[in-house]
Formats: C-alpha cells, structure tokens, sequence
C-alpha cells in the first residue's frame, strides 16, 4: 500500500468505509467506480462478498488523479 498524505483541512477528501471490487489485494488504489462508500464497517463487513470479489475497507478519497479519474486510496482492508 502507498503512504498516504492526509490533508486533515481537506473539505472533500476524507476517510471512509466503503465495499470495493477488486480481484487482488494488493493494489493501493482503486478507480471510483470500484468503491462504494457505506454507512459503516459492520455494514460493509456485512456486505462483504469474496467470492464476488466484494471486500469491505477504509478508504481515502476521492481524489482526482493525473489521467482525469477519481480515485480512492486504501487505508486498510476491514477483515
């Protein structure tokens, strides 16, 4: 995972709990189209689906990245 620079002053970039579809673990940063933000962790944990590659995390963003999409940046998967 990348380190993350937190912008604690930040109005529209902010941590939160979402679901995220992704095949691999291992990636710091997700499109947002991959990320769908939730309530909370039990709703996410809840929601959680591995075999459909459904995995509840916190999640930093969005942010707008060079190439023009949003993204979000994992802060840590909720297991």
């Amino acid at each position: 995972m990348p380190n993350i620079l937190v912008d604690t002053d930040s109005t529209s970039l902010a941590r939160q709990v979402a679901l995220v579809q992704a095949k691999r673990t291992d990636r710091g940063r997700f499109a947002e189209g991959c990320v769908t933000i939730v309530a909370d962790e039990e709703q996410a944990r809840a929601a959680a689906d591995p075999a459909r590659h459904l995995r509840a995390a916190i999640v930093y963003g969005p942010s707008s990245s060079s190439e023009g999409q949003r993204l979000y940046y994992l802060v840590r998967w909720l297991v």
